[in-house]
């Protein structure tokens, strides 16, 4: 379906997303890039392998209507200069935790999709204190070594991939749940994905490499939601399902067409999950 003319605009406005001010919050282990928008009931958003939190600005504009939304970037995304240590989910939970106590927030709904769903998972068992609810989008409790990632991971690892290699854009495009058309959108995929140095990103999926969360699932005590696309080839969804279904006091729900990127090109539905869940939680606690 090709996209109308006022959504192929939208796309290529996409660059700056409306956000004037990016903050560089100090850590432990350098500095992180922080986005704060909107008013409200405090979300935060965790990226995922590529692409940063610029990825994730769509959707935070229409979370930041109704919420304070915090977007906030992982150790190597911008500035990694080939950084290879330190990119398991563990670490950018410490960091993330780290953010957010230095932010001030007080156990705020924290959203991770894809990669940043396991950062998010280990900020639930790990950091309790800072996390008042939690959404999941494109991840499990234990990761899955495919033969699609081994052969990612070999080419990031042996070969300087130039910015227009078939190769990889072809798997980003994948995380669509279907073959995309080309245009703006697309393209913002790809342009996105490719400002996180390649380095860091086969650094994260070796991170990824071990990591099992399934005994520790009980000792999530914030209410859960998690949010799969129904096209989702990464994770598909019975796999997402189960994963709610071992979360105590999780909810599950699906969006109909959406890929691993669902909360990209599906963004204004995960938007109405996201504010319904949380104005749930929230009353929950009154």
């Amino acid at each position: 379906m090709r996209l109308a003319i006022r959504h192929r605009e939208m796309w290529l406005g996409l660059d700056d997303c409306g956000i004037s001010e990016v903050q560089r919050v100090p850590g432990r282990f350098g500095s992180f890039e922080t986005v704060r928008m909107g008013h409200g009931e405090a979300i935060v958003l965790i990226p995922g392998l590529a692409g940063g939190w610029r990825l994730l600005a769509p959707l935070a504009r229409l979370l930041a209507k109704r919420h304070e939304v915090v977007m906030v970037g992982l150790r190597g995304d911008q500035d990694a200069g080939g950084i290879s240590k330190g990119q398991r989910p563990c670490d950018h939970a410490f960091d993330v935790a780290d953010v957010i106590g230095r932010l001030g927030l007080e156990r705020p709904t924290v959203m991770g999709v894809s990669f940043g769903a396991a950062v998010a998972l280990e900020m639930a068992v790990e950091y309790p204190k800072a996390v008042g609810a939690l959404i999941l989008s494109g991840g499990e409790a234990c990761f899955r070594p495919s033969l699609g990632a081994a052969i990612l991971l070999r080419a990031l690892e042996r070969f300087p991939l130039p910015h227009d290699s078939a190769f990889l854009n072809q798997f980003f495009n994948v995380l669509h749940g279907r073959r995309p058309e080309p245009g703006a959108l697309t393209d913002f995929v790809v342009r996105r994905c490719w400002e996180t140095d390649q380095g860091v990103v086969a650094a994260r999926l070796r991170g990824l490499d071990g990591f099992d969360l399934s005994e520790r699932l009980w000792e999530i005590d914030a209410p859960a939601l998690v949010l799969a696309g129904t096209k989702d080839v990464a994770v598909p969804l019975p796999r997402q399902r189960s994963l709610a279904e071992t979360i105590p006091f999780a909810q599950f729900a699906s969006i109909e067409g959406a890929g691993h990127v669902g909360f990209l090109t599906h963004h204004a539905e995960f938007a109405t999950q996201i504010g319904q869940f949380v104005h749930e939680s929230q009353a929950s606690y009154c």
